[in-house]
């Protein structure tokens, strides 16, 4: 194997590793939000999402980059949850082709109860891969990075 072969498997490995990771704390907040708040993790992305927008609301493409969907899962998931009365969709003022959705008083509300679940459930996850040699470094350096100001 050759040094290009092994800058290539390590790369391919650090991946692995990061997937681990990934799935190891996906699972355990897709676990916690459903059982205490029945919200899937990616419900949750969206309206963690919206509340951080000034106004409250994003367009469609944007709320689809930030959940990492498709346009059709996009609007499948705003389906879902405009029928749950969590956001509705505003037609922009100024380009009527443009739709916008926003977190409505219950969305706000099931959110702030779920943060603390999502929180917690992600520290014990984490926690969880510190013990594990493999996802240590991986750990240990989310806790390294920075904390936006006024987080």
């Amino acid at each position: 194997m050759g040094i290009a072969d092994d800058a290539v498997e390590i790369r391919a490995q650090g991946w692995r590793t990061l997937a681990a990771l990934h799935g190891l704390i996906d699972a355990a907040l897709e676990r916690a939000l459903q059982q205490q708040h029945e919200l899937s993790v990616v419900e949750y992305t969206v309206l963690d999402a919206l509340s951080r927008q000034d106004g409250w609301h994003m367009r469609m493409q944007q709320l689809g980059r930030a959940a990492a969907l498709s346009a059709s899962a996009t609007t499948r998931l705003v389906n879902r949850l405009e029928d749950r009365g969590l956001l509705v969709r505003v037609l922009c003022q100024d380009d009527r082709r443009g739709i916008y959705t926003e977190l409505t008083p219950a969305g706000q509300a099931l959110l702030r109860e779920a943060r603390p679940t999502h929180d917690a459930a992600l520290e014990s996850a984490l926690q969880q891969a510190e013990a594990m040699p493999e996802l240590k470094p991986l750990a240990d350096a989310l806790h390294a990075l920075p904390v936006p100001a006024g987080v």
